[in-house]
């Protein structure tokens, strides 16, 4: 087996990377919630879309009806 050593220069630098990336995800965590809060002022202010509305744009769906089909029904079985 290797014998792994742990000096005083690894902890400082472990501790200094994990600060970094705490403050980093509070930076991120900020963003999202000024982002959110945007987006929700204009979605409420802009025009009142359902869920579904909303995330079909948000995707890019556009859905469109199927002409001259039929719907089916349960029970009924056509060959």
């Amino acid at each position: 087996p290797t014998r792994l050593e742990l000096k005083l220069d690894d902890i400082e630098e472990f501790e200094a990377v994990r600060k970094d990336l705490e403050s980093r995800k509070k930076q991120r965590e900020e963003a999202e919630v000024t982002a959110g809060e945007e987006a929700a002022g204009i979605a409420l202010g802009a025009e009142h879309k359902s869920r579904e509305q909303i995330i079909n744009d948000r995707i890019g769906y556009k859905p469109q009806p199927k002409v001259g089909v039929r719907a089916a029904h349960f029970g009924t079985f056509e060959f």
